[in-house]
């Protein structure tokens, strides 16, 4: 089996090692901003997702027993600490300062900005292939569902109805799954299932200060929501990637192939959308005659992305290599 680019390569124990890794949690962060593009991926292509999935999964029973313990040092070991507080630190700072900017370029420049996610993303799916060391007909197959699974989510109607507590922890459960899926943003899953605006308005009342019981009741069944998924789902995708590695890997990649589709640059948003709010607003794709802009900036910008990617994929394996 070939591994994945491995994380723990990356000098350990070192203000070198927790930079590049606050630098993982930054772009994690700046993917999650973008409709359509996961954080899971960015984890993937950096090559930190096994040793992120491994150190959630490892939030346990005796986990908790080395707090009540005390034992601190060996917690701290157990969670791989210092590298997912990096990471955290990194994905709250990314979403924090490019949160504005990126809506900013999806309002006024949609198609310049999917071309360039276009061509990270779909670089990405050749550069993350090497993670399956064999194509045989189990991990072709799971590919192939990985497409199909990822594009059925991408076209589900987004639904606006009135959501009870069972229905708004089932919901943060499978989202924060999604969100450590490559190729799967959890913030388009909470907008098709119709809790995304609600759950962005108690947030931005909460800061606000506007709080009341019946708020805090609602975060706290979400926050519990995105634990429970978080911590069962990533035992399943430890145990996956242990021990079906090709598999799960293809099925992943195939996550990512799926997911390229919304980021296709010809694309528009309908009359009966274009006044909404930007996360309302739906698209369409179009034809290359009915783009107005510039086809050579759009195949230009998504070439260089790509370029990008696969110059900075070299660097690192040549830095593992020699390091």
């Amino acid at each position: 089996m070939i591994p994945q680019k491995d994380a723990t390569r990356v000098p350990t124990g070192s203000v070198t090692g927790d930079a590049i890794n606050v630098f993982r949690g930054f772009c994690m962060g700046a993917a999650d901003t973008v409709p359509g593009v996961s954080g899971g991926t960015v984890a993937l292509i950096l090559g930190h997702y096994d040793r992120l999935i491994a150190a959630i999964s490892h939030v346990d029973r005796e986990a908790i027993g080395l707090v009540r313990d005390g034992r601190w040092r060996s917690f701290a070991d157990k969670l791989d600490l210092r590298f997912t507080l990096a990471l955290a630190i990194g994905i709250v700072v990314g979403i924090g300062s490019l949160a504005g900017l990126m809506h900013h370029l999806l309002l006024h420049r949609m198609n310049e900005t999917m071309a360039v996610f276009f061509g990270l993303v779909l670089a990405s799916v050749w550069v993350v292939r090497r993670n399956v060391s064999r194509w045989s007909i189990g991990p072709v197959v799971g590919a192939v569902v990985g497409i199909a699974v990822a594009l059925a989510i991408s076209r589900i109607p987004a639904s606006h109805g009135e959501i009870s507590l069972v229905y708004l922890f089932v919901s943060a459960s499978i989202a924060i799954c999604a969100m450590i899926l490559p190729g799967i943003s959890g913030a388009f899953v909470l907008l098709l299932l119709g809790v995304y605006e609600p759950v962005i308005g108690m947030i931005k009342q909460f800061f606000k200060l506007n709080i009341d019981f019946a708020m805090i009741m609602r975060l706290s069944v979400f926050t519990f929501g995105c634990a429970f998924g978080l911590l069962a789902f990533s035992r399943l995708l430890n145990y996956l990637l242990r021990h079906h590695h090709n598999l799960t890997m293809a099925t992943l990649i195939g996550l990512m192939i799926g997911s390229i589709a919304r980021l296709w640059p010809l694309q528009a948003v309908t009359p009966e959308t274009a006044d909404l709010e930007l996360k309302f607003q739906e698209h369409v794709f179009i034809s290359p005659a009915q783009y107005d802009g510039s086809l050579v900036m759009l195949a230009a910008l998504a070439l260089v992305a790509a370029i990008v990617v696969l110059v900075a994929d070299r660097v690192t394996r040549h830095a593992t290599v020699e390091g």
